[in-house]
């Protein structure tokens, strides 16, 4: 079994383009500097590698169109039109135009409080769907299978994290799941109360919360287990060894809709509430 990941000349060459993230995810700290700036420039915008140029991809990510060419025969692709076809084609068929409504929102001006509901809404409907396509059913169900086992579940997120983490704990103390938030309220470190036995579901997005970082590492070191979820697979937290589920949630202006993150944080609360019901029924018994 090779994970879509076939030998090649060059080395590997992904024949998906999410066997393409699984590779990037394990080779991007190596990678020089400048490859490691297309590396995560791409993480962050697949679908514009599947609609630019080899120099309009390079201006947008602040690179020579040189460096594009190195990356893309790093990554096992002898060229930057093999690996543009492998985004095209992975892609291609849940590609909503989304942007073409934007703009013409947009023309329409942003004054109106009813053009700024209809881009939310339009750009929650487009997170959604993508969460769909880059939540790997395995990844979901090994991050369900490690928080069903851990003695206590610590919510770690802040900032524009934060109101998932909060959703978060008011759904397990409903379903009476062991869990703690941490708030950061009064600067109050709480990092010392995470146990080997307990779990983290650390929470960020870019650009990252270094306290958020901070946790999810000390917790890594005391041994517990670690749920990450994150943007791209480059997230300073995919280097952590942990179970990651990546939500790319698109934005009005400066503004980034919560609603992939909220969806996927209730569907994972359940899930674990109720396995964990049913193997306390299963014992109880």
């Amino acid at each position: 079994m090779n994970d879509g990941l076939p030998k090649s000349s060059n080395g590997t060459t992904p024949l998906t383009v999410a066997a393409f993230f699984k590779q990037l995810g394990t080779r991007a700290d190596r990678l020089p500097k400048r490859l490691k700036q297309c590396a995560d420039f791409i993480a962050a915008n697949p679908d514009r590698v599947a609609v630019s140029t080899v120099a309009e991809l390079a201006e947008a990510a602040g690179l020579q169109p040189s460096a594009v060419m190195r990356f893309c025969k790093e990554m096992g692709f002898e060229g930057f039109s093999q690996m543009q076809k492998l985004f095209r084609s992975d892609y291609a068929q849940n590609w909503p135009d989304y942007p073409t409504r934007l703009a013409q929102l947009r023309d329409h001006g942003t004054d109106s409080p009813s053009a700024l509901l209809a881009e939310f809404v339009d750009v929650g409907r487009a997170s959604l769907e993508n969460l769909l396509a880059t939540i790997e059913p395995v990844s979901l169900q090994q991050a369900v299978d490690v928080l069903v086992r851990a003695d206590t579940i610590h919510m770690v997120g802040f900032r524009r994290a934060f109101p998932v983490t909060a959703y978060l704990a008011y759904a397990f103390e409903k379903m009476s799941v062991p869990a703690m938030l941490h708030s950061g309220v009064a600067n109050i470190n709480m990092q010392p109360l995470i146990r080997p036995k307990d779990a983290v579901i650390a929470i960020t997005f870019s650009p990252y919360t270094q306290m958020t970082l901070d946790i999810a590492s000390e917790a890594r070191k005391a041994g517990a287990s670690l749920v990450a979820i994150t943007d791209v697979v480059t997230s300073p937290l995919a280097k952590l060894k942990a179970t990651h589920l990546l939500v790319s949630e698109l934005d009005v202006g400066a503004f980034r809709s919560l609603s992939a993150s909220l969806s996927l944080s209730i569907a994972l609360a359940v899930a674990v509430g109720t396995q964990r019901n049913k193997a306390q029924g299963t014992h109880d018994g």
